[in-house]
This record gives C-alpha cells, sequence and structure tokens, in this order.
C-alpha cells in the first residue's frame, strides 16, 4: 500500500463524518434557499482567502533538505490565484453583495480551521498542510459539481452564482492526481504522520464549518 492509500485509509471515518452532516446531505437535495447558499460562500471565502498564504507559509518553514517541495508549492500558488475573488463574484450573481460579505467577520469555526493551519505549519511541520490540501480536494471531487448542479436546479440561479463550485469540481481531479504522485515521493515517516494527523483534524474542522451555517425556517437544513 503506498502511502496515498494509507492516507485515504486513515481517513475513512473522519470523511464519512463530514459527508454526515446534515446541513451538506440537504444542500446535495437540493432543500437550500438563496439565503443559505449565500452564507455558505461567505464562509468558503474566508478560508479559501487564505490559501496562498497558507503555502507561502509552508514553504518558508521549510528545511533546506525538503526545498524541493518549494516547485510544487509554487504550482499550486499559481493555480489557486484569485479563487477566493470567484466566490465574491457568485455572491453578487446570486443577489448578494460581495463587499458586506468581503467585510464579513468569519464564524468562529472557520477561524478555527484557518488558525489551526497556521499553527501547524508555523508551531508543528509545514509539510502536514497537505493533509489540509488533500481534505479540500477530495471533498470537491466528491461533492462540489454534484453540489453546484442541484442547487443551481433547485433554486434557478444563473451559472455565473456557480463558477467556485463548479470549477474546483473539474479542476480538483487533475489536482488530486498530481498529489497522488506528490505524497507518494513523501517517505519521511514524520511528515507522513503530519499529514494524516491534519488531514483527519481539517476533515472534522471543516464539518463544523459547514454545521455553523444558519438553518432558515423553510428548510431544516441547509449548507
Amino acid at each position: 500500500m503506498n502511502f496515498y492509500e494509507q492516507l485515504v485509509q486513515a481517513t475513512e471515518s473522519e470523511r464519512q463524518v463530514l459527508y454526515r452532516v446534515p446541513q451538506l446531505i440537504s444542500a446535495l437535495s437540493g432543500e437550500i434557499s438563496v439565503d443559505t447558499y449565500r452564507a455558505y460562500l461567505t464562509q468558503a471565502y474566508h478560508h479559501v482567502r487564505h490559501t496562498i498564504r497558507f503555502l507561502m507559509a509552508m514553504g518558508v518553514q521549510l528545511p533546506e533538505e525538503k526545498k524541493w517541495l518549494h516547485a510544487v508549492i509554487a504550482e499550486y500558488i499559481n493555480e489557486e490565484q484569485g479563487h477566493e475573488e470567484w466566490i465574491l463574484n457568485d455572491i453578487e450573481a446570486a443577489g448578494g453583495d460581495k463587499e458586506v460579505a468581503r467585510r464579513s467577520i468569519p464564524h468562529l469555526e472557520t477561524q478555527v480551521l484557518v488558525a489551526y493551519n497556521y499553527d501547524y505549519i508555523n508551531r508543528h511541520n509545514p509539510v502536514g498542510f497537505l493533509g489540509m490540501v488533500f481534505m479540500l480536494e477530495s471533498t470537491s471531487i466528491r461533492l462540489a459539481t454534484q453540489g453546484a448542479n442541484t442547487i443551481q436546479l433547485a433554486l434557478g440561479l444563473p451559472a455565473t452564482a456557480f463558477t467556485y463550485l463548479q470549477s474546483h469540481g473539474t479542476l480538483d481531479i487533475s489536482h488530486m492526481e498530481f498529489f497522488r504522485q506528490l505524497v507518494n515521493r513523501i517517505d519521511d515517516a514524520a511528515d507522513q504522520a503530519a499529514i494524516i494527523e491534519v488531514a483527519r483534524n481539517t476533515f472534522r474542522l471543516f464539518a463544523n464549518v459547514l454545521q455553523s451555517i444558519p438553518m432558515n425556517a423553510e428548510v431544516k437544513y441547509a449548507a
């Protein structure tokens, strides 16, 4: 079993916890309001806007013997440019005010997800951040495109309100193959343990973010 396969196996229970979040289940069933969709996008903005900063922090903290990862980080940074602005544009296309979303205070659960990753990069092992990458990209492949199509059909919103979800559902298929090849090059046991630890924890923390999305009167659960 290669390391990528070990990572998938080691995070199975945490992934299932995320996939069972009632807000997520309801959204994938189309039981969602426009307000709730915009609320989800707002929290997405507040963590996605840190992605490039996470990657830069990871690069700064890498020891000399792991500087080969700098090229990988540079590629990820290039791929992630401007994604937070896609989210704000989606909010606007869905009838929201993107500047209000930009200035809003993120939910505590979102702040914890962000703070955990900075803390792990700076105080523990920067390579561990690849666990967060795994969480985000594997979740996107499984959920983003299906969720975007279902929510768009349910809400009757234009395609311009789903650029973030639609793009990630497609892009992350190729990203995941790149990621699989990358982590299979990592043979240091401490780095592997760090990636697994961060992946497990960020699946749990992202589940908390989704659970923090407010429910509305018409829909029992929404995300």
